[in-house]
């Protein structure tokens, strides 16, 4: 931009020429050409009233699945028998699946605590029909190392940007580790004798877990390994 009277070669900001004083004058452009380059309407929504058509659809149909089921066991069996386990089937299934339909968006922070809380209370409820004694001394510890471990890694990857091949690798070394957990909690629950395949899964994720962290001080290494598995 220049002076229009002296020739003055004037910054983008400059309301006068700083030799002759001359005021600078800016022609604004048409607001036709300036709204010509953006589009004033929106993205049509994406229809959902199909998909939450079919959703209601089957869930109606096992809805009424489940209910026969439990009419026939109670007309046979005076008791829910087995269809209990049907319906509790059929309960979890519509949590896991069914549920996060329901929603535009899947946030994961909120649907798996969902999802692992069904879980262990469709455990504890197999545990009662079955007669068992093991829910406590298994399934309840086994599903929280799960769940903490898949909230951990899903937490890693959505919300940190910085160190996160690094923590990444930690969490690996610790999944692996995890597995002795598992595996001990089977030892005073079924007899189960210990180390007989927790070593193995402790090794496998620990040298995978070695090497991300190694990856992590190396650029080139850590920046393929991030492009490639989207850490």
């Amino acid at each position: 931009m220049y002076c229009i009277h002296c020739g003055v070669k004037l910054s983008e900001t400059a309301s006068e020429c700083p030799l002759c004083h001359t005021p600078v004058v800016t022609t604004p452009m048409p607001e036709s050409t300036v709204r010509a380059r953006y589009s004033d309407r929106y993205p049509d929504p994406e229809p959902r009233h199909g998909r939450y058509l079919i959703l209601w659809l089957l869930t109606t149909i096992m809805v009424v699945g489940g209910l026969s089921c439990l009419i026939y066991c109670l007309n046979k069996f005076g008791e829910a028998s087995w269809s209990g386990i049907v319906l509790m089937s059929m309960a979890l299934v519509w949590v896991l699946v069914f549920l996060p339909l329901q929603f535009p968006r899947w946030r994961p922070m909120i649907f798996l605590p969902i999802d692992f809380a069904c879980i262990a209370g469709f455990l504890v409820y197999m545990n009662a029909k079955t007669g068992g004694n093991w829910f406590l001394s298994f399934a309840f510890p086994v599903t929280g190392i799960v769940a903490i471990m898949t909230l951990t890694g899903v937490a890693l990857m959505r919300y940190l940007t910085q160190g996160r091949l690094r923590l990444m690798s930690l969490l690996v070394i610790a999944i692996g580790l995890s597995f002795m957990l598992i595996e001990f909690f089977a030892h005073i629950t079924f007899g189960q004798p210990m180390f007989l395949w927790s070593l193995y899964c402790v090794a496998g994720f620990c040298l995978v877990g070695l090497f991300l962290f190694i990856a992590s001080f190396i650029p080139p290494l850590s920046a393929y390994l991030r492009r490639t598995f989207f850490f």
